[in-house]
């Protein structure tokens, strides 16, 4: 008889499940809500997208009466309703670079990679749930400012507007399509440059400094370039009357996605070209 007990077999683990899209953006829903920075960035957001408005429909109220008729003629209803777009489109844009490159300042974006070696499903989980949580909390914020804003101009009848007029909720809700692409569009280059700082102010760039650059140009070359500006082309989708020389505003919104969709296409082949 042998001393020594017979090996058993080692039970089975099983057939190992691959890494699923779902459990990544799952992961990355994780991450983005347990991040104070994405609170703060979002709650800032929401307030200007409504505080503003109503800050600016009540200025208007109060002084309508001491306006000149060219300055009621710039006052329009959906431009009051709107002005928070203006404004929370950087705290969106910031949140969208910082969604990304917080991970590669904290070196945290080399355990996501460590779990998911393929490492692009890690990107179209982190758009994903970005875009879908700017969308599902600016939908409601733009809609909640034209409201608002009306209820605020109700004793004035000139500056009253129905949400039912032909382009207006294409307007309204296109200013949270609008922020949502600006999001998405702002995560692409955090995932191209990789560095907080450095995405930022390349977003800052293209949105607020490169336009008024366009000035310097001589007035035929400004037409014919600003309307293909990602700013320009992206607010066309919110704009009631269209400039002339604006590329109208589904067309100006596709090649704004087109942009947003560019800069995610040129972070996926960095992405899985160089180190983390």
């Amino acid at each position: 008889m042998s001393a020594f007990p017979q090996a058993q077999p080692l039970p089975s683990l099983g057939r190992r499940d691959g890494v699923k899209q779902g459990r990544v953006a799952l992961s990355e829903w994780t991450k983005l809500r347990s991040v104070r920075s994405t609170r703060w960035s979002l709650l800032a957001a929401t307030v200007l997208t409504i505080g503003l408005p109503i800050l600016f429909a009540f200025v208007v109220s109060s002084h309508w009466g001491h306006m000149s008729l060219r300055e009621r003629s710039h006052r329009h209803p959906l431009d009051i309703a709107l002005a928070g777009v203006n404004i929370s489109q950087l705290a969106i844009g910031v949140l969208g670079v910082l969604v990304i490159t917080g991970e590669y300042s904290t070196g945290m974006i080399r355990a996501s990679f460590t779990a998911v070696p393929r490492r692009l499903p890690v990107l179209w989980a982190k758009t994903g749930v970005f875009a879908a949580v700017a969308f599902v909390l600016m939908v409601p914020s733009v809609v909640i400012a034209f409201f608002a804003s009306q209820a605020v101009l109700h004793r004035h009848h000139i500056l009253q507007i129905s949400f039912s007029q032909t382009g207006v909720a294409r307007a309204v809700i296109g200013g949270a399509l609008y922020l949502t692409v600006i999001g998405v569009f702002a995560l692409g280059l955090g995932a191209i440059i990789r560095n907080t700082a450095g995405g930022i102010a390349a977003f800052a760039g293209i949105l607020f400094v490169l336009p008024p650059l366009m000035n310097v140009l001589p007035t035929s070359w400004n037409n014919a370039i600003t309307p293909y500006l990602p700013s320009s082309a992206g607010r066309d989708v919110f704009a009631l009357v269209q400039d002339t020389n604006s590329l109208g505003a589904w067309t100006g919104f596709a090649l704004f996605c087109g942009y947003a969709a560019a800069a995610l296409a040129i972070a996926a082949v960095l992405l899985v070209r160089r180190d983390t």
